[in-house]
Order: C-alpha cells, then structure tokens, then sequence
C-alpha cells in the first residue's frame, strides 16, 4: 500500500520551526524566509536556501584560508553592497517585500532587519562571529575583529562610532512618554546580540504596522498567528489577532481571543474598549 505524505500549510510550516527543541533556536534563515509564505503561499523556501547557499560558495572562493576577522568582514561587505549591489529601498520603504526574502533576493532591496539577516548568514558563513541587535528605530548588525566590536548599519554595511549611536538615540530619549536621560538604558546594554526569536518577532512587527496601516486584514491576520506562535502568553498579541478575526466578520474566532485577552490581562488601559467589542460580538 503506497504511502501518503500531507504537506503542511504555510502556518503548520512556521509553526513546526519555531517550536522549542531543548536550548536550539529556530534556524534564522529559514524562518524567515518562510514568513513570506504570508503573501506567498506556494513560495519553494529551498530554493531561497539553495539561492543564499550559491552567493555563499562565491564568497567562500574569494576567501584566502588565513584571511583575518577584519580582512573578511571587508571582503564581505565589498561582496554585498558593491557587488551584489544589496540596499535599502528608498523609493517604497513600507513595500511588505521589503521584508520577504525572497524578493529581497531578487530586487536587492529591503530594509535593515531582511538585509541583516542576509548579511549574517554570509558573515557567519565565512567564520565571523556576528549577531543582529534590535537597536531602537534601526535593527543593526556587530561583529569582532582583532580590535574589538564593530557595530554597522545593515542598510549599507557603514561602521558606525560610539557618538553616531548616541546620536541615533537621541530622538527616542526625547519622546514625552520616554525615560529621562539619566534613567535610559545603557549604550551596552542596547548593544546587546538579538536572539534568533527577537529577530523574527521584529521582522513581523515590522509586517504588523504595513498591513494594519493599508487595512489589509487577510495578510494582517496570517502575521498575527505567527506572532501568537513566537510568543505564547503575550496577550496583547493574541487581542490583535482577535481584532483581525473581527474586522474579517470571523465573531468565533475573535470573541475566543478577545476573552483570553480579558482574562489575563487584568488592570490593562484598555480593558473595557475590548470588553464593549466582546460584547458587541455576543449581541450579533
């Protein structure tokens, strides 16, 4: 009798990668490659790895066996923004393919998290010890070399000094609701390497904002069930999930998260507004 194989949906997908095995992230690349089965369901995700995996092999050849950390990390960034021509997309910022990798791949444009984490993939390939940092306002990359850490701005490949980065920090320190100067977090503790699920949670964030501000709740949804998945117990995910369902006239679906929102997560500001919701979906 032959046997039968079901191929997972693109959520069944995500949802395998990202499930905890013991102390293992969720590979990087492949991760977030597949978000982009969001707007393309029949996305071949192997071939973007093959894809990447070719752009490694031509790095890897140009690579001499006693190169140094400085000496490869400039070899890599002449090989990414002067070669391959990678960048940020001026033209159309907020386009979701900025942050599909696939298309990222194509058009050589995206923004800083989808360049970044191409940009590591090359860099942890040819024995660099990099790693991705959720600086606020900007996602940023650092390496070591023999002189210590260099952080660079993944848009270009620009290293960036310890005053450039103060200075990157100064429009976030001066917001009303901000902390005050002396109460801010330390540039170290900022600098900090991004975990495999921070990355992912920020690219989809990032997705988040460009869908709910188009309306586009199909597409809004598809990002709210991945973001459920990366971070179970974050309520306020699950509420916007419930809000998708909602605006998508799917009342089961969104009363279930609505009222999961409510029960555990007391004494939020806006508890009676997704009350008033719940109930308005009851009366339907």
């Amino acid at each position: 009798m032959p046997m039968s194989y079901s191929i997972p949906t693109p959520l069944e997908y995500f949802a395998a990668l990202v499930a905890p095995h013991g102390d293992s992230a969720p590979p990087l690349l492949e991760t977030a490659a597949c978000i982009a089965q969001i707007a393309y369901p029949q996305l071949d995700v192997q071939q973007v790895l093959a894809d990447v995996d070719g752009l490694q092999a031509r790095l890897a050849r140009r690579l001499a066996a006693d190169a140094g950390a400085l000496q490869r990390l400039r070899l890599l960034n002449h090989f990414f923004y002067g070669e391959l021509g990678f960048a940020g997309n001026a033209n159309n910022y907020y386009d979701p393919d900025n942050s599909y990798l696939h298309a990222v791949l194509r058009t050589r444009r995206g923004i800083p998290i989808s360049l970044a984490v191409l940009w590591l993939e090359l860099a942890q390939g040819v024995g660099l010890k990099a790693a991705g940092v959720s600086f606020p306002g900007h996602f940023l990359v650092k390496t070591r070399v023999a002189g210590g850490q260099v952080v660079l701005d993944p848009l270009t490949g620009q290293s960036l000094s310890q005053e450039a980065l103060v200075e990157r920090l100064l429009p976030f320190r001066a917001q009303p609701d901000g902390v005050a100067d002396g109460e801010a977090p330390s540039l170290a503790l900022l600098l900090q390497p991004a975990s495999v699920r921070d990355i992912l949670v920020r690219l989809l964030r990032n997705l988040k904002e460009i869908y709910r501000a188009s309306g586009d709740w199909p597409h809004l949804l598809a990002v709210q069930e991945r973001l459920v998945l990366l971070l179970p117990g974050t309520w306020a995910e699950q509420r916007d999930r419930g809000l998708a369902h909602a605006e998508l006239g799917q009342s089961p679906q969104a009363m279930a998260d609505l009222q999961a929102y409510l029960d555990n997560a007391r004494g939020a500001a806006d508890t009676a507004a997704v009350a008033e919701l719940l109930r308005a979906l009851r009366a339907q």
